[in-house]
């Protein structure tokens, strides 16, 4: 019979790397938001109105790329936040780059990668929880 081989799932390398994940998608999510703290967020009202949505919705930017990354890097309701980002980047990439969903740069990547990977990184951390080095601590059904 073979011996059990230790599972590191729920060990201190898992905790560890979900604070990498939580540090690095909240600060870059965070820093776009500070972007539109400085500059509005006229431009996203634009869009929302060409797809006949009302550009007051614009103001929910402010949710899901500064209090949720907020939230997510000192991991508190993560899970939580980490959904917000998700239906923040789906609906930025449906409303500004549609047009790329399916296309490749001149170097063969993909034209949305960058949004694909905080998409897909925001909903790692919303299944994986935000660890045991939060301010919520790895127990609870939103963290």
């Amino acid at each position: 019979m073979s011996a059990a081989v230790p599972s590191t799932l729920d060990g201190p390398a898992s905790d560890a790397g979900k604070l990498v994940l939580r540090l690095a998608l909240g600060v870059l999510i965070l820093l776009h938001g500070i972007a539109k703290l400085g500059n509005g967020v006229g431009s996203i009202g634009g869009s929302l109105a060409r797809v006949g949505l009302p550009e007051s919705l614009a103001y929910l930017v402010y949710v899901g790329e500064v209090l949720a990354p907020l939230l997510v890097i000192v991991g508190l309701w993560t899970r939580a936040a980490a959904l917000v980002v998700v239906v923040n980047m789906l609906v930025a990439v449906l409303l500004v780059h549609a047009g790329q969903l399916l296309g490749l740069t001149k170097s063969g990547g993909y034209a949305l990668e960058l949004q694909a990977m905080y998409l897909f990184g925001a909903l790692a951390l919303a299944l994986l929880g935000a660890g045991r080095h939060s301010l919520g601590g790895a127990a609870g059904r939103w963290n």
